[in-house]
């Protein structure tokens, strides 16, 4: 069985914004480093700031977040 790991496009779509994670956490609610641990893998959002940063963003949480298989 594959395993994987998951990831995201966080950073890249924060970046064509041109927000710090103190802005976009301040918009849907959360801590800055709520936004950096999700960035960098080390916390896995809940459904709810997964779908808060896709209606942010409008797009799906798909779009967001994907998973990568194991090497």
């Amino acid at each position: 069985m594959i395993e994987y790991e998951l990831d995201n496009s966080l950073a890249k779509l924060r970046s064509k914004k041109k927000l710090s994670q103190q802005d976009l956490a301040r918009a849907i609610g959360v801590s800055r480093k709520t936004i950096s641990t999700v960035e960098t893998a080390r916390f896995t959002p809940s459904v709810v700031i997964a779908l808060k940063l896709a209606a942010y963003f409008e797009l799906a949480v798909e779009d967001i977040f994907f998973l990568e298989p194991l090497e």
